[in-house]
């Protein structure tokens, strides 16, 4: 682990002095980012160990190398009512964050120059730590995992990232190119941010590095903060689905789930996923998450971070939705994400249903690229949901009186079918993010 006299944490520190990052005006607000706030939002990952629903009011947050304070402010926008701690090794950010969060009327903030091996001396123990774009740096992730991990109380939920090595692997040459330039002697500055700028230029436009990490985007004064973070990036290192996992073992941290999981779905990767050949069709099934993952990075290394939620270990304890039986769904409590409950989703909705409409639900969240749409009859369903969470009946009550009568044969609609249909738009549902679905203890 990089230790605080280090010559490697000089210069980064001494980098991000120089310029705070991330570079984003201190006016701008995160309200109307629904993807993200959903991100940082401890409900969203608090479900997805727990399938229980929690309230940020009153919950402790550390932000691990908040840097200028935006992920601060998104974190505190995202969970009404939590405290925001943040630490980072560069004063200059600390100054940023703590006006940045002054700025959006935040009072229950503070933030500390502090390395994150330093965390105990907060005294606090941490509902939700963020560790955004920080963990790849350090010598030994576990160790930073465990500095972590020791802050933590026993629900808490740790989500953090590394740079994938093989998405990055022509960004790690340049670094090397540049490395061997003596770009990275001393803390980069405009000089050699020029430097670079001018050494890509020259290249033909067919070389590969050019070619699969440049663009004119870098050449303008918007791109210097770019450059920096991919060509002259202090510290910076790659990691695979293994490394993560390794780290983890070595830290006593459970995996929960990637930060974007819709996104690293192995089975989107096929043509036919219903019709693999005989052998893949046979494997996938048993192999685990992380040889899932693992298979995921290799076939298709699309993600920059391999970002991940984690927590203390033996903490996961919930009968998947797949394998509720009737009771447990004749019993469940329905909720709508918070992020989702806005009033522009609630005046949509309502239109959908009043127009007779399909309801394009992944315009207002969506970590996947195909449209996602809502039968206007069904989604009347989530109106009751935009106002407070509702038992599953209560739903399909709701839907009975959308369509008392069965449409073919004009006879009263059949409880069993009503309660077939809303529980198939649940499950639909419930695995997009979109609804959180509660099994109530008997």
């Amino acid at each position: 682990m990089i230790s605080p006299t280090s010559e490697l944490l000089e210069k980064i520190r001494q980098q991000f002095d120089a310029s705070p990052y991330p570079r984003v005006p201190l006016d701008k607000s995160p309200k109307d980012n629904i993807s993200s706030l959903y991100i940082h939002n401890l409900v969203t990952p608090y479900y997805l160990r727990n399938q229980k629903i929690t309230e940020p009011k009153g919950k402790v947050i550390l932000d691990a190398g908040c840097g200028s304070g935006y992920k601060s402010l998104v974190l505190a926008e995202a969970n009404p009512g939590a405290k925001i701690v943040g630490v980072d090794i560069s004063e200059e950010s600390i100054k940023l964050a703590r006006n940045r969060l002054e700025h959006h009327g935040f009072d229950n903030a503070e933030f500390h120059v502090l390395p994150i091996q330093e965390l105990a001396k907060l005294d606090y123990q941490f509902d939700y730590i963020n560790c955004d774009e920080l963990l790849y740096l350090f010598s030994d992730i576990a160790v930073a995992l465990q500095a972590m991990k020791s802050v933590l109380k026993p629900h808490g939920i740790i989500r953090s990232n590394l740079h994938s090595s093989i998405q990055r692997f022509n960004y790690f040459c340049a670094q090397k190119v540049f490395t061997m330039m003596g770009l990275m002697d001393e803390n980069p500055a405009e000089l050699e941010m020029d430097i670079v700028v001018e050494f890509m230029k020259a290249l033909k436009d067919n070389i590969h590095l050019k070619a699969r990490t440049w663009n004119s985007g870098y050449e303008g004064e918007d791109g210097k903060e770019r450059i920096l973070m991919n060509y002259l990036f202090q510290g910076d290192k790659g990691y695979t689905i293994s490394d993560m996992f390794g780290a983890l073992r070595t830290a006593d941290l459970e995996f929960i789930s990637m930060v974007n999981w819709r996104q690293w779905d192995l089975m989107k990767l096929f043509k036919d996923p219903d019709n693999l050949p005989a052998f893949v069709g046979m494997s996938l099934p048993e192999i685990s998450i992380e040889e899932q993952l693992q298979l995921f990075e290799l076939i298709h290394p699309v993600h920059r971070l391999i970002d991940f939620w984690c927590g203390h270990s033996n903490q996961t304890n919930f009968i998947p939705v797949s394998e509720w039986t009737d009771s447990d769904w004749q019993s469940a409590k329905v909720d709508l994400h918070p992020q989702l409950k806005t009033q522009n989703f609630q005046e949509d909705l309502i239109a959908s249903v009043t127009e007779c409409r399909i309801f394009p639900i992944s315009n207002y969240l969506s970590f996947v690229e195909e449209f996602i749409g809502i039968d206007s009859s069904l989604a009347l369903c989530l109106l009751p949901l935009s106002e407070q969470s509702q038992p599953i009946n209560a739903l399909v009550e709701c839907w009975k009186q959308f369509r008392p009568l069965d449409p073919v044969t004009l006879k009263p609609t059949d409880e069993e079918q009503a309660f077939y249909m809303v529980q198939q738009l649940l499950l639909r549902l419930e695995s997009l993010g979109y609804v959180m679905l509660e099994r109530q203890s008997s």
